[in-house]
């Protein structure tokens, strides 16, 4: 919820209007760096955070910046407020004098349209993070600029608070990326090519008279860098660029990575099996229509999942044996209590407990088909992990409709609590 206070974040005051300074204000107002867009960039970040703690962080860093563009935006509009009626003050920006009355629009200094082709928003925290500390740096350069291009006191006093504040946006974002832990280079979920990660390719070459020379330091050499001449030159010279570890090299297993797989699909294997069983108690114990059709539609989802891991023990080349799977067993166990307790209870309270039972299973089955895909990926098993992928895709998205139908039941169980205070 958002509520305006009709009072600026930095009272402004603008002692000598300039038309022309007033349009290169715009560039922090409309422009790639300003200050809409990084309330949008920061607000929808917010918005599709997960984590509750940061997703607080930026809402309040997102909502502060809209604050920012009121006050750049009064500024912009005090500097060109001559250009209403002043002729050679309208010459300065026809766009804004002619088009704009004179006032502030969502362009650009060059007055181009402000886009969402400026928002960097990428669904992943910590990579959104880093985004986050870049613009708050291009954001604090260009309010530099603004200062040493500005003669009028008022004005630069307003713009030194707008400059710090990137600074104090700079740290939070630095630090709240520094709490979650993460290796500096570790981004994503899929590990980078070994080898390839740690060559550095000497691309650009020269010796000093007629072209810069070539250097070294920390960001080429030390640590587990392998310098390596450029692989353009080696393949003139040699016809190939031998010395390039390239991604279709042959995976090693040194670390017995593919019994692991195999342990994987086969306990896969046999939970897939226990749950083709399982389903159909859990769609005849359902008392609502969408959750019986759900337990359904995934009992065939199920049996596409079996096919799928017998394929991939084909494409290893190893029989399709499966190995007991306590933890399904153990949820399969539970989930009879729950419907044998269920009897006793209302419609809505026993499929809630159905649901509960079922989103363990398929909570448990994520894991295990995620484990079983990253270890896929390194082993460099391009058709398994489609496989596993697709049946992971049918676990998260049958979890996702569980919560819905629960969502659902939920506001039926509330309903006669509801009739009963409103007579």
């Amino acid at each position: 919820m958002y509520h305006h206070v009709k009072k600026l974040m930095f009272t402004v005051r603008v002692d000598e209007p300039d038309p022309r300074f007033g349009n290169m204000l715009l560039e922090q107002f409309g422009g790639a760096n300003g200050e809409l867009a990084a309330a949008m960039q920061y607000s929808i970040q917010g918005l599709n955070c997960e984590d509750p703690d940061r997703k607080d962080l930026l809402m309040d860093i997102g909502t502060e910046e809209l604050s920012h563009l009121e006050v750049v935006g009064t500024l912009a509009r005090m500097h060109l407020k001559p250009a209403k009626f002043d002729r050679q003050a309208a010459e300065a920006d026809p766009l804004i004098a002619i088009a704009g009355g004179g006032g502030v629009n969502l362009f650009n200094s060059q007055g181009n349209a402000w886009t969402a082709d400026y928002l960097k928003i990428t669904g992943e925290l910590d990579v959104d993070l880093r985004s986050n500390i870049a613009a708050e740096a291009r954001a604090k350069i260009v309010y530099e600029r603004l200062i040493n291009f500005c003669d009028d006191a008022g004005t630069k006093d307003a713009l030194q608070f707008l400059m710090t504040r990137e600074i104090t946006h700079m740290k939070a974002f630095s630090l709240a990326l520094e709490s979650m832990g993460k290796p500096t280079f570790s981004i994503g979920r899929i590990a980078p090519t070994p080898g390839v990660v740690d060559q550095f390719f000497n691309d650009s070459t020269g010796t000093g008279d007629h072209g810069e020379i070539d250097t070294r330091g920390p960001w080429n050499e030390g640590g587990d860098w392998v310098f390596t001449e450029s692989p353009a030159i080696q393949a003139g010279e040699t016809g190939s660029a031998t010395a390039l570890v390239t991604e279709s090299s042959p995976a090693s297993d040194e670390a017995g990575l593919g019994d692991l797989l195999l342990d994987e699909l086969r306990d896969l294997l046999h939970a897939e099996k226990q749950l083709t069983k399982a389903l159909p108690k859990l769609a005849e114990a359902a008392r609502f229509d969408q959750l019986r059709e759900l337990f359904e539609q995934h009992l065939g989802e199920t049996e596409s999942q079996v096919e799928r891991i017998n394929e991939c023990f084909e494409l290893l080349g190893k029989s399709a044996r499966a190995k007991p799977c306590k933890g399904m067993m153990g949820l399969i166990e539970e989930g009879q209590e729950i419907i044998t307790e269920g009897q006793k209870k209302e419609d809505a309270a026993a499929d809630l407990g159905l649901i509960g039972a079922a989103q363990r299973v398929e909570h448990y089955e994520i894991a295990g088909y995620t484990t079983a895909r990253n270890l896929a990926q390194q082993l460099r098993h391009s058709a398994i992990v489609s496989l596993l992928s697709k049946s992971l895709a049918e676990e998260e998205n049958a979890d996702q409709l569980l919560n819905q139908v629960a969502r659902s039941l939920m506001s039926v169980a509330k309903m006669p609590a509801a009739v009963e205070q409103t007579e």
